[in-house]
Formats: C-alpha cells, sequence, structure tokens
C-alpha cells in the first residue's frame, strides 16, 4: 500500500514557517539530498496556503514538476489547474481514492492545518522531520492541537552540516483484533 510521509522542515521550537508563512530559516546544507526521499514519491499533497506560499516564491507561476500535486482547499472550486489539482473531499475520502491507484508513497507537504486532519484520521504512515537549529519564538506548528495520540518509532536519524538533524518514523499501529 502507498504510504503517506508527512514530510517537513522545522526549527527547533517546532515552527514550520513564520507567522507571514515565509520560510526563511530553512537550508539545505551541501551534504544532505532530497533526491532519495523524491525518488520514492509520485504525489504531493498540501493545503491551500501553504499553495499561496509556494505560488509567491515561484513569481506567480506553480512550482512543480512532473510530481502529480493535490491541493486540499475549502473556498476555491475543486478541478484541475496549471500543475496541481484543487480537492474539495475529506482527506480520508481521497486518499482512500488514491492509494487504490498504482504508485509510489504520496508525500504530505503542508501545511500544520492540513496534517492534523489527516493525523486526527490517522493516515499519516511515516514522518520525515528536517530540523534546523534555529529558534522563531513563534510561527506556524507543525503540529498544532486537536488530534488524538499518535505514536511513532524511531527507523533513522541522521545529522548533517551547519546542525540540520533528518529524523524518520514509522507509524505506530495497534495490531487488528480478528473474530474467530
Amino acid at each position: 500500500m502507498r504510504k503517506i510521509i508527512l514530510g517537513l522542515g522545522v526549527s527547533l521550537d517546532g515552527y514550520i514557517a513564520r507567522p507571514n508563512g515565509a520560510v526563511d530559516f530553512l537550508f539545505m546544507p551541501k551534504d544532505y539530498s532530497m533526491a532519495p526521499f523524491f525518488a520514492t514519491i509520485d504525489a504531493a499533497l498540501m493545503g491551500r496556503k501553504t499553495l499561496d506560499v509556494a505560488l509567491q516564491m515561484g513569481g506567480g507561476s506553480f512550482p512543480g514538476s512532473s510530481m502529480a500535486t493535490y491541493v486540499f482547499a475549502r473556498t476555491l472550486p475543486p478541478g484541475e489547474r496549471k500543475g496541481f489539482t484543487i480537492v474539495n473531499a475529506s482527506p480520508a475520502a481521497f486518499v482512500r481514492r488514491l492509494r487504490k491507484r498504482p504508485g509510489k508513497n504520496i508525500w504530505l507537504m503542508g501545511g500544520g492545518e492540513l496534517a492534523r486532519d489527516f493525523l486526527k484520521a490517522d493516515l499519516v504512515d511515516e514522518l520525515y522531520i528536517g530540523i534546523v537549529p534555529v529558534l522563531l519564538g513563534e510561527g506556524i506548528p507543525l503540529f498544532p492541537s486537536g488530534f488524538p495520540q499518535r505514536d511513532f518509532s524511531l527507523i533513522e536519524n541522521k545529522t548533517y552540516s551547519k546542525g540540520l538533524i533528518a529524523l524518520k518514523y514509522s507509524r505506530n499501529r495497534p495490531k487488528s483484533k480478528r473474530k474467530s
């Protein structure tokens, strides 16, 4: 089954962006590469606010690739746009359909509110978190409150130059009990 992987960069104090959405504090050291991660995915999921930031950073055009990109939005009509598709369905309903299609894993790339919705529905299979050594003091939290406890196991941790730490966790789900 295709996994949903929540993958983001975060400050030491747990923020994915400044209060205005800026991510200028994030950096990519020369000894770190996202290529191995990108080789395992072929679809990306994001919220509308993350799309807005991506469009601003791209100068008005979506910085897309050949990867299928889906944007969860309540305020925009559903359908295909230039480089992405707007989705109005619930995360659970959409992911159920997406996982039935053949393909690689699926990157849940942002933002915090969408991550909360996915955690509420227990859709996140792995966390891939890059922690940068900066304290912002305020901003948009990676994990806003409002979802039940979810347990994960550390499967990988790596340290890179400039103090970046990459952590990978796998979701611990209770074994389903079979009725005899």
